[in-house]
């Protein structure tokens, strides 16, 4: 009988606030009897893995966003966390898979995920471009700013956009993707090093570092003195509320993400909706899963061949070893990525 140690990382307990690295922990799995001959099974080796924040939503108690969608679920202490991964096949029963094939699909944090059929699974036949790219610029982070942008926010050539948490892994996509389209598009990041980036190699029109403004509606305004027509919206919070404090008449606004609620409930966003009713502002979320298979190949038609071209620039933060997935998570709240935050867990 064939035995396989996967090591994967795990909660320890509920994650309620900030994570810390000591709320994880590194376990290892026996697997007896990999794949049965009559099965459909696919074993993967993890190559690299995706490591987002929304994850920590999966990790608390209770979250109104567990029973949104299947890949929000609860994650419960001593269980395996998915995320989007690219790997490598190493075994598999399943007609559309062969070992060695390069693929990307929902992955544990873990050495190795076995999946029961190829569901959640898709093969990657290029070899053109880094393998992390398909989990960073051309999977859910890239799909996310560009569904986000042009579907949501509906944008027009000229008008004025602000991009909230605009180094990280979707806001730089989509202030890229804005200039491209020509907008004027302004970010906001939390340190001079990010600001410079924004406004130097990713081209930005202008950047600043929140941590230093205390009244965040004033200094949008000083921005943006003629209003803010497209706000993309990671951060929800105080920065949600001056963002619609200066929103023109019919202003869209894309609701990414809520970084600021994620680990401090206090900071919610309480909005005027006086603003929001008599300047007929949108505001909508949305998730990546809401876009069509033929949506999502014109995002990655499109996006590679801005790639292609060096007009749109990769930002990615790389850390190595399973065992480094604490840290690069815990990262994500401390401000430490620039661009999209991975973990390689296997040498390709």
């Amino acid at each position: 009988m064939e035995v396989l140690k996967n090591k994967f990382i795990t909660i320890k307990a509920h994650v309620e606030d900030a994570p810390q690295e000591c709320m994880f922990e590194l376990k290892t799995q026996i697997i007896l009897g990999l794949l049965e001959p009559e099965s459909n099974g696919v074993i993967v080796k993890c190559l690299y893995a995706s490591i987002d924040p929304a994850q920590i939503n999966r990790m608390k108690t209770q979250c109104s966003s567990q029973t949104s969608v299947a890949p929000a679920s609860k994650i419960t202490p001593g269980m395996m966390i998915s995320g989007s991964g690219v790997g490598r096949v190493v075994a598999s029963k399943h007609p559309d898979f062969q070992k060695n094939d390069i693929v990307y699909g929902s992955l544990e944090w873990a050495e190795y995920t076995i999946f029961k059929n190829g569901n959640m699974l898709w093969k990657l036949d290029t070899k053109e471009f880094p393998l992390s790219y398909h989990i960073g610029v051309f999977g859910t982070s890239g799909l996310t700013a560009y569904g986000g942008f042009f579907h949501i926010c509906k944008p027009k050539k000229g008008e004025k956009v602000f991009v909230s948490a605009a180094a990280g892994s979707v806001g730089n996509l989509v202030g890229q993707y804005a200039k491209l389209f020509g907008c004027y598009v302004v970010g906001c990041a939390g340190s001079k090093q990010k600001v410079d980036l924004l406004k130097g190699k990713l081209g930005f029109d202008d950047a600043f570092n929140y941590k230093e403004d205390v009244d965040l509606k004033s200094t949008i305004q000083r921005y943006f003195p003629d209003g803010i027509d497209i706000y993309f919206d990671n951060v929800g919070g105080e920065m949600l509320e001056a963002a619609i404090a200066n929103m023109n008449n019919f202003g869209r606004v894309a609701a990414c993400g809520a970084m600021s609620d994620y680990t401090n409930s206090g900071k919610r966003a309480t909005l005027n909706m006086m603003d929001v009713t008599y300047k007929r502002i949108t505001i909508k979320g949305f998730l990546s899963l809401d876009f069509s298979s033929e949506y999502i190949k014109d995002f990655i038609s499109t996006t590679t061949d801005y790639v292609r071209a060096g007009e749109l620039c990769v930002l990615e933060d790389i850390s190595h070893g399973i065992e480094s997935i604490p840290y690069a998570f815990n990262g994500l709240f401390q401000g430490r990525n620039i661009g999209k935050q991975i973990v390689q867990i296997s040498e390709e």
